[in-house]
């Protein structure tokens, strides 16, 4: 395929790395913290000034989403990652509106909530593609707490529209929710998000025989507590009890780097050798993505945290030597899967991830896709019940490809990362990284400019 072809298909060929790595990536900020600071900015009664936000298409969806509620969200015009969240003075969001949730999960799963203290009906659309996205779990919860939800598609899905409660219970009592969360953390986190404006609270149970992403959920508590919420937690018996009360972040809160997305920088020393490393690592975090140092030691990986000028970084390297995982339970942090299946192809055993049977109602069905993909290049993946089976071959049996990327920002980062030891990878619609890394051809372009002889 030509230049002009490749154009016309809207191809982006990945870079190879022929040489180690040495580079130093600034990973902007979490997409699950800033989405989760608008909306409890939103929730409050006084401005909060949010330094570091993610400014990507999530972002973008979730600002324009709280606008169309009523919030103003006031953009530094010098510094366009620090956003001043103004809620309504009288605390209802307004009715009679429309948001639009693209293909964001945050977006689609958060904001429903709010809509429960609105003046009006709100209705829900987004992309074709998110229409398949299960929607039915906080839906149901927003239900049981009264709210009137009409499908205008197929039940559980988008779109739909929201009439909040016309009477409000002045109950003393919690509000018992149930509802099955198997498929999604956020049906729970977008309740719990409200829960201490319902009247009485809110007594939240998952009747599902797994939580999945439970470290997104004790990111949400953990944010809740930091507003100002009281939150109970019992994991074990699967019930969280949010007491009824004021919401409120301080004046100013700043946002931790996106680990998760630092999943393919940091992955790629594995892959090709080298050291990379990512600033203003935290020494504790809420984030998922905090694990992935530990996983990459597992992998082969020489891990380190060093202080320089008062920043902490993650500082990763790899000789280009990768050590299959064998049975792994990623259950905790999924949302990285993609990345470490990008590695564990060129793996010297076979790993099977499992615990993430949930990634098939995330922004695609990312098993069926990882495997088509890995198959696609030469390699040898297929689907578990709960997870995906990677078993690696030889060198020579992986092929340059075109790969698909199903509107999936991480699935176009992962054939990023193939590309960087099978020569000729082109990515159809590397753009979809916009949804969490506006700038992520420039930032893996620049990580390959860093490599050494």
């Amino acid at each position: 395929m030509n230049h002009m072809e490749a154009l016309h298909e809207n191809l982006w060929p990945a870079p190879y790395a022929g040489k180690p790595l040495n580079a130093t990536v600034v990973v902007p900020g979490s997409k699950s913290l800033s989405n989760r600071y608008l909306i409890l900015a939103a929730l409050g009664h006084r401005p909060v000034r949010l330094v570091g936000l993610l400014r990507s298409r999530d972002t973008e969806l979730m600002m324009d989403a709280l606008r169309a509620l009523g919030v103003r969200c006031e953009i530094d015009e010098q510094v366009d990652t620090t956003v001043t969240v103004v809620p309504p003075s009288d605390g209802r969001f307004h009715g009679g509106t429309k948001v639009f949730c693209g293909l964001a999960g945050t977006v689609m799963r958060f904001v429903p909530g709010l809509a429960m203290f609105a003046d009006g009906p709100v209705a829900f659309d987004g992309d074709e593609q998110a229409y398949a996205r299960p929607m039915k779990p906080v839906l149901d919860g927003l239900e049981q707490l009264g709210a009137c939800i009409e499908y205008h598609g197929e039940e559980g899905r988008l779109p739909f529209t929201i009439t909040p409660p016309q009477t409000v219970s002045q109950c003393a009592e919690p509000s018992v929710v149930s509802i099955d969360s198997s498929g999604s953390s956020q049906f729970i986190s977008g309740l719990l998000l409200i829960g201490s404006r319902v009247p009485g609270g809110l007594e939240l149970h998952h009747t599902g025989e797994k939580t999945p992403s439970l470290p997104h959920i004790r990111m949400t508590v953990a944010d809740l507590h930091g507003s100002g919420v009281r939150v109970n937690a019992d994991e074990h018996a699967r019930v969280w009890t949010v007491q009824p009360g004021a919401v409120q972040l301080p004046e100013t809160v700043t946002v931790e780097p996106d680990l998760s997305n630092a999943a393919p920088f940091l992955g790629a020393a594995l892959i090709a050798g080298g050291t990379v490393r990512v600033p203003h690592w935290p020494e504790s975090t809420t984030q998922p993505g905090g694990m992935l140092p530990g996983y990459l030691e597992r992998m082969g990986a020489e891990i380190s945290f060093p202080v320089i000028d008062d920043v902490r970084y993650c500082e990763v390297t790899g000789n280009g030597h990768v050590s299959g995982l064998g049975d792994f339970d990623l259950t905790a942090a999924g949302e990285i899967a993609p990345s470490l299946a990008a590695i564990l192809v060129f793996a010297d055993k076979p790993t099977r991830m499992i615990g993430i049977g949930h990634l098939r109602g995330h922004e695609t069905n990312r098993l069926e896709a990882l495997a088509n993909e890995i198959t696609r290049v030469g390699g040898a993946a297929h689907e578990l019940p709960d997870g995906l089976e990677i078993t690696p071959v030889s060198a020579n049996r992986l092929r340059p490809s075109v790969m698909e990327t199903y509107a999936d920002h991480r699935m176009a980062t992962f054939a990023a990362m193939l590309g960087l030891r099978i020569k000729g990878i082109q990515v159809k619609n590397v753009a979809t990284t916009a949804k969490t890394l506006p700038n992520f051809v420039d930032l893996w372009n620049d990580m390959l400019g860093g490599s050494v002889e």
